[in-house]
């Protein structure tokens, strides 16, 4: 799988960036990693993960596998947590997801937009991801009204030296205020798109290039193929990177092989 720099930064990815937030469902940790592996083995360099995602344990199973493979980069979050304990077992995790079901504060993500809690998820997520610093950290889904933003702009220039490039991650609805504002925080934009919905033309309509995109396949018809789909978000997107999730070994291989033809096929 080819790789790009992503745009306005000094950062390279691959074309599509492997996302984590269902690994879980997975089961066991070994299946996940095992899993992640194969992502590894198809191309992927760069994978997308936050402390919400299975409360804590997509960090951590990635932490196992990247442990040995420094080059590979990772795209961690703040600003959204897991209910309840930060780190609960797997017993527990699914207990509150299956009570979640009757009562959804069980297990509703928990929003706290404070510095002093983001300092602290940080630490949390370098220990899981084993790493002594983070390529990319988001603010998940931040409330633009309510981001005391000259205390984050401080904080980010303190973590410079584990943070290397920062920024916001959310649905058109979350960015959009802070492309009005136009907010310091935005040095990199993870949104969501959609072939129909075209929701990332915020970005090109603010005279910027699209970053991180994702909501491919949630956004599509019924009745389109995954490989019109694959083809449509890479042209959609074509200097960055499409975030992209499955539990099929198959599915990483198309992902692999789409990517590739993309980037070979005549201008």
């Amino acid at each position: 799988m080819d790789s790009v720099r992503l745009p306005r930064t000094n950062l390279t990815v691959s074309r599509f960036t492997f996302g984590t937030a269902s690994l879980h469902h997975l089961g066991s940790a070994k299946a996940q990693a095992e899993h992640v592996a194969a992502a590894i083995k198809e191309g992927f360099t760069h994978f997308d993960t936050a402390p919400l995602y299975g409360f804590g344990s997509a960090e951590r199973v990635l932490g196992k596998v990247l442990a040995s493979s420094p080059e590979l980069t990772v795209t961690t979050k703040v600003g959204l947590y897991p209910p309840g304990v930060s780190e609960p077992n797997r017993a527990t995790m699914t207990l509150r997801k299956a009570a979640g079901r009757i009562w959804p504060a069980m297990s509703r993500a928990v929003a706290d937009l404070s510095v002093d809690r983001a300092r602290a998820s940080l630490e949390n997520s370098l220990q899981r991801l084993r790493r002594c610093h983070i390529e990319l950290l988001l603010i998940h889904e931040p409330d633009a009204a309510l981001l005391a933003t000259d205390e984050w702009l401080r904080w980010v220039e303190d973590e410079m030296g584990r943070v290397h490039h920062f920024g916001i991650a959310g649905p058109q609805h979350v960015v959009q205020p802070f492309l009005q504002m136009a907010n310091p925080l935005t040095a990199v934009i993870q949104t969501r798109d959609s072939l129909e919905g075209r929701e990332a033309d915020l970005l090109s309509n603010a005279g910027l290039p699209l970053q991180l995109t994702y909501g491919y396949f949630t956004g599509a018809s019924k009745e389109m193929s995954g490989a019109k789909i694959l083809a449509g978000a890479l042209a959609r997107n074509p200097a960055g990177s499409v975030l992209v999730s499955t539990r099929s070994p198959a599915r990483l291989a198309q992902f692999a092989k789409m990517a590739k033809s993309q980037t070979q096929a005549p201008s």
